[in-house]
């Protein structure tokens, strides 16, 4: 981690996972013009460094440092995040969940979690959780997932967590992307009081290195896809930025943005009890420490 010194009270503080490229870059990018002192997480030290040395040149009055991970997607390196971050912040005004990935292929992280719910899902469910401590010493703790419209269409099979039965990478992804909006909302509710908000938003289609990942046609595909349909990851951005500081939002929580609107999102994804259900599992796989919950969750 590269960094100077601890922000001053006045000054904001905001934490972007994902940031050393497209839409988490420019959401960085934005917060530290908007005066946030900015922490950038991205995989690897010198990478992470890197970006942020490269965004405190192109915002000469902002403050912005980078943290490295290995892997997101291994719970063990959030909890090491987690610690780095309230060791050097008093207080985080702001946290993106901005990092995920979409994997053709079904495959196992080394601690035995299928990778795309282990990064799209757990991933930031503990991070928000650990930092919860921290979000709460500012006077306004906002927290922004970034979901998908791939969530519709899709709904949380209980039994199959996983995928260890039909997986398929669009699938996966889509499934992650409602779970996380379950998720937002269930932390919303848990929260509510706190002067915390949670949402979720929809950036769109990103002219990113988003999906490419993935080898041969897939891979090929997706670089296709963004290029003739894709939106700038400026154009992203602003759709986080939204979310995170328009005065207008004000204090709403536990919503789904699309296109700077709130949108309703799918039936399955306002299925109280599947997202009480679902936090209660994220909680056990995790080891996350479990917020109270709301008596209305249960029989909802």
């Amino acid at each position: 981690m590269e960094s100077s010194k601890i922000p001053a009270a006045a000054t904001p503080v905001a934490v972007v996972t994902g940031a050393t490229s497209g839409i988490g870059r420019e959401a960085a990018i934005a917060l530290a013009r908007k005066g946030f002192w900015t922490a950038v997480i991205g995989r690897g030290a010198e990478r992470a460094a890197r970006a942020a040395r490269e965004i405190g040149a192109a915002v000469p009055t902002a403050r912005v440092d980078g943290f490295g991970v290995t892997d997101l997607a291994r719970m063990s390196d959030v909890r090491r995040l987690a610690s780095e971050l309230q060791t050097q912040y008093p207080r985080i005004d702001l946290l993106v969940n901005n990092a995920g990935a979409l994997f053709a292929g079904r495959s196992l992280t080394d601690e035995g979690v299928e990778r795309t719910f282990a990064l799209n899902v757990l991933s930031p469910f503990l991070l928000t959780s650990l930092l919860l401590p921290t979000l709460r010493a500012s006077p306004r703790g906002r927290v922004v997932n970034v979901s998908s419209d791939a969530h519709y269409r899709q709904h949380v099979d209980f039994d199959d967590l996983q995928l260890d039965r039909g997986y398929r990478g669009f699938r996966a992804y889509g499934r992650s992307k409602l779970e996380l909006l379950l998720l937002t909302r269930e932390f919303a509710r848990r929260l509510e009081g706190t002067g915390i908000c949670v949402n979720a938003v929809h950036p769109g289609l990103i002219r990113s290195a988003f999906g490419q990942n993935n080898p041969g046609m897939y891979g090929r595909a997706f670089r296709l896809l963004t290029a003739v349909f894709g939106r700038s990851p400026r154009k992203g951005a602003e759709a986080i930025l939204f979310v995170a500081t328009d005065p207008g939002v004000g204090d709403v929580t536990g919503a789904y943005f699309s296109h700077h609107r709130v949108a309703p999102g799918s039936e399955p994804s306002r299925r109280t009890a599947d997202a009480s259900r679902l936090y209660r599992i994220c909680c056990t796989l995790t080891e996350a420490p479990e917020l109270p919950g709301l008596d209305s969750a249960a029989g909802s």
